[in-house]
């Protein structure tokens, strides 16, 4: 990699993550924590698929998942939120990679499968329920906690993975829209 892809990751991981991180505020109303998954990949969709205009080489997409699950650990996320940034990264890369960086086909599904390491933070509800519930009722109190238990069934949880990867599948074709209709028109593109 030469320094201008690394510029590219960092200023487009920079941009994911605050509009990530704006998605996530939907959070404090317990209804949408198990949506996250759905909205927060619609949201990135757009600065990602302008992101992948510029990815040619392996392990660009790879180190927006660990920067990303760094970022989130930093802000109290749980290293859950860095080994599926690192997983995830990796996956979609490998299929970005199997498309040669070019074929809509694999960007559809490569940004699918990167927007699962969201699924780090929904997995702290499940894998670590007891210690996650009785942290977000410290902090949230019972009446929060127990609305959110309450919409989270063990169940979900294989569900979220799909809800997530089909976020993904949205963010994608929505970021293809955008980027047809105003980046190439502005020649960013």
């Amino acid at each position: 990699m030469q320094a201008k892809d690394l510029i590219n990751v960092g200023i487009f991981t920079a941009i994911y993550f605050v509009i990530f991180f704006a998605g996530m505020m939907l959070g404090y109303i317990p209804i949408f924590i198990p949506l996250l998954g759905l909205v927060c990949p619609i949201l990135c969709g757009i600065p990602f698929m302008l992101y992948l205009t510029k990815v040619k080489k392996f392990g660009m997409v790879t180190l927006t998942g660990i920067i990303l699950g760094l970022l989130n650990v930093l802000i109290g996320a749980g290293v859950l939120v860095l080994i599926f940034g690192v997983v995830f990264g990796v996956l979609g890369d490998l299929v970005l990679k199997a498309g040669k960086y070019q074929s809509w086909k694999f960007t559809l599904l490569g940004y699918g499968v990167f927007s699962l390491w969201i699924m780090g933070y929904v997995s702290r509800m499940f894998l670590t329920r007891t210690e996650f519930f009785a942290f977000l009722e410290s902090n949230y109190g019972a009446e929060y906690t127990a609305t959110l238990a309450s919409y989270t069934p063990a169940w979900m949880f294989p569900v979220l993975f799909v809800v997530t990867f089909i976020g993904g599948i949205l963010g994608a074709l929505l970021g293809r829209v955008v980027l047809k209709k105003h980046f190439k028109k502005a020649g960013i593109a």
